[in-house]
């Protein structure tokens, strides 16, 4: 095992016994130190390889994942990694692992090209979330030279939307996905403040709110939604408020309001607050799209094929703002709001567009965090008839197997890895998981 020594070129070789053969049987993975680094060792096919320990996304130990063929699932958030590579190969998270030729690294960015100026083609990402960044990166990792315009109506950089519920007093900077050294090194123009008002495939152009338009070979839809406002008395109320963009974040954690003192349901019943959040779900982005016959479904969002192409060429679209074919439901449509499943469809997109045909074919991964508990979630239970729970629920320990049609269609835990991430592998992998052997 190798281990770079900080001059370029030059590396010091670092060898450690880290267990015997026998202690590490063929599908099998061990937490190992070699000098004074953890490394994962793997065993597969009568072979061993090491990779990072840690996943790239919020650093979960591996070891404690799913192990399925050549790669292993994170316990957390479902992001898989190959053993051999170590290339990232499921979301969330960006970059891949280590595959141990150096021992200074805890994460590693694929190899990625940048522009060229004189190759006259424009990919436009609309819209500043996981989508548009990963299908940036991933046109970049697959040698494309052209021009990349991200365009967010966002103040920031794409940044990791996900915290802004977990912690909501964090400095802008430290939620940003990449800085803007690392997209101004590969060629990715981000444009804050910019709103999209209308598309016009005819002439391949945008128009953006200031007034000004942009022209685009390809074009990718990735708006995401935005949070249903409440429509009862009162909602206009200061101290009522929804959680969009990290300025509202900023708002709510630095306001105490007295115009809101309570809250008052329909049974009558009376609720003290101070601060009334809404949640009660989302509405597409879709509205700029009028006029452009890009379809949409009637939910307003956008519908995609299993390659991520809307009915008009060069059109592509992903993310939470998409109608899209879900391969282990029978590629039934739906509309799925998960942070993993809209990185997925960034790099699928990227890759059509490339005209790599590659399928949309992820599970969907959710996590949250209550109470300082975290809970998993992969699958999709749009319709189950019966729950089987394994572990105890009183000790809120458990998983819990959603099922329909006499098989496991989602698991979600509490205190249960890596429960949630085997699932999720058995679904990868075509298998299926039946009511009685829930059971």
């Amino acid at each position: 095992m190798n281990q770079e020594s900080g001059k370029p070129g030059e590396q010091e070789e670092v060898t450690g016994l880290v267990c015997e053969e026998a202690d590490l049987k063929d599908g099998q993975m061990k937490e190992v130190t070699v000098g004074d680094q953890k490394v994962l060792l793997v065993r597969t096919h009568g072979q061993y390889s090491a990779i990072g320990n840690q996943c790239t996304h919020y650093s979960a130990a591996l070891v404690k994942g799913a192990l399925s063929g050549d790669r292993v699932r994170c316990p957390f958030h479902g992001a898989c990694f190959n053993v051999k590579t170590g290339d990232i190969e499921e979301y969330p998270g960006l970059d891949s692992v280590p595959s141990y030729k150096s021992l200074k690294l805890t994460k590693r960015v694929k190899e990625m090209c940048t522009m060229r100026p004189e190759v006259k083609h424009t990919i436009l990402l609309i819209g500043g979330g996981p989508a548009s960044l990963v299908c940036a990166e991933t046109l970049r990792q697959n040698c494309y030279q052209g021009r990349i315009i991200i365009m967010t109506k966002d103040t920031l950089l794409p940044f990791d939307k996900t915290k802004l519920s977990k912690a909501m007093n964090l400095d802008s900077s430290s939620i940003l996905l990449r800085s803007s050294d690392f997209l101004q090194q590969y060629g990715i123009e981000v444009w804050t403040q910019k709103e999209v008002v209308s598309v016009n495939p005819a002439d391949k152009t945008v128009k953006i709110s200031d007034g000004s338009s942009q022209h685009y070979d390809q074009l990718l839809i990735a708006t995401g939604c935005r949070a249903r406002p409440l429509s009862c008395p009162g909602s206009d109320l200061k101290g009522v408020n929804v959680l969009q963009c990290y300025e509202d974040a900023k708002e709510i954690n630095g306001s105490i309001f007295f115009q809101v003192k309570e809250v008052v349901l329909k049974s009558g019943t009376v609720l003290e607050a101070d601060v009334v959040i809404a949640g009660i779900g989302v509405i597409p982005n879709s509205d700029f799209l009028a006029g452009s016959n890009v379809e949409v479904d009637s939910k307003k969002a956008v519908i995609v094929d299993k390659y991520m192409r809307t009915n008009i060429p060069d059109v592509f679209a992903a993310g939470d703002v998409t109608s899209f074919p879900l391969t282990i439901r029978g590629d039934q449509r739906v509309n799925i709001g998960h942070w993993q499943m809209s990185q997925a469809h960034g790099r699928i997109a990227a890759l059509n567009m490339l005209k790599k045909p590659t399928k949309i074919e992820s599970i969907p991964f959710f996590w949250t965090v209550l109470l300082g508990k975290s809970i998993r979630y992969a699958g999709y239970a749009e319709g189950y008839t019966e729950i089987v729970f394994k572990g105890k629920v009183e000790e809120r320990k458990f998983v819990a197997l959603y099922i329909k049609d006499e098989v496991v269609v989602a698991a979600a835990s509490l205190m249960f890895d890596p429960a949630v991430s085997r699932v999720a592998e058995l679904m990868a992998t075509g298998q299926t998981l039946t009511k009685a052997q829930a059971q």
